[in-house]
C-alpha cells in the first residue's frame, strides 16, 4: 500500500525515537501498556513467567512492530517485553494514533492492512508450532530468521521453540551431522 508524501512526513514527525539499553524492560506483567514500538535497530523479546520459568513467545527485530495485546485498552499486560540488545525504536501512543486518524483518515486503512498481515503471520506461526516437531521448528527458524540464532541466547531460543536448552543442543548436533 502506498502512502502520500504528506502522510509519510506526518508519521515521521509524530514518531518519537528512543534508545534502550540491553536488559531494559519495556513492559511488565500487570502493567498498563500505553506504548507501541517499531524496531529500528536491536531486538525485543516477549515472554511470560509461568511457575517461575520464562516462556519466550516472540522476538522483534529491525523493521518489525511491537504492539502489546493490551495496548491502549487500560488492561494489565499478561507478559513482559524486554530489550535483549541495545535497541532503537520508534514509540507511539494511542493519542498519537487518534490524532493521525483524525488528520489523515486514510491511515486507518493502512493500519488495518498492517494488522491483517501481522495476524496472518501469527496464525501461520501458531499453526506451524502446533504441527511441527521441535527439529522442524528449528529448521524453519534457520530458514526464516537465521539472524536470531546468532543474536539470541540459546536458552531463550529453546524456550521459543518449546524445548529445553539441552534438547536444542541435541537438535543442533543432529542437524550438523546431516
Amino acid at each position: 500500500m502506498t502512502i502520500s508524501k504528506e502522510i509519510e512526513e506526518a508519521i515521521i514527525e509524530s514518531a518519537f525515537i528512543k534508545s534502550y539499553k540491553k536488559g531494559t524492560v519495556l513492559l511488565e506483567e500487570g502493567k498498563i501498556s500505553n506504548e507501541c514500538y517499531f524496531v529500528i535497530k536491536g531486538c525485543i523479546r516477549s515472554y511470560y513467567i509461568k511457575d517461575g520459568n520464562e516462556i519466550t513467545t516472540d522476538f522483534f527485530t529491525e523493521d518489525q512492530s511491537v504492539t502489546p495485546s493490551a495496548y491502549g485498552k487500560k488492561t494489565p499486560s499478561a507478559y513482559y517485553l524486554e530489550c535483549i540488545e541495545d535497541t532503537i525504536a520508534g514509540v507511539g501512543t494511542p493519542e498519537q494514533e487518534t490524532e493521525m486518524y483524525q488528520k489523515f483518515p486514510e491511515t486507518e486503512s493502512l493500519t488495518r492492512v498492517l494488522v491483517e498481515a501481522i495476524v496472518t503471520k501469527q496464525q501461520n506461526s501458531l499453526a506451524e508450532f502446533k504441527m511441527d516437531s521441535p527439529e522442524e521448528r528449528y529448521v524453519q527458524l534457520q530458514k526464516d530468521r537465521p539472524d536470531l540464532i546468532q543474536r539470541v541466547p540459546q536458552y531463550q531460543l529453546a524456550s521459543y521453540l518449546g524445548v529445553q536448552p539441552e534438547s536444542l543442543s541435541r537438535i543442533r548436533k543432529r542437524l550438523n551431522k546431516k
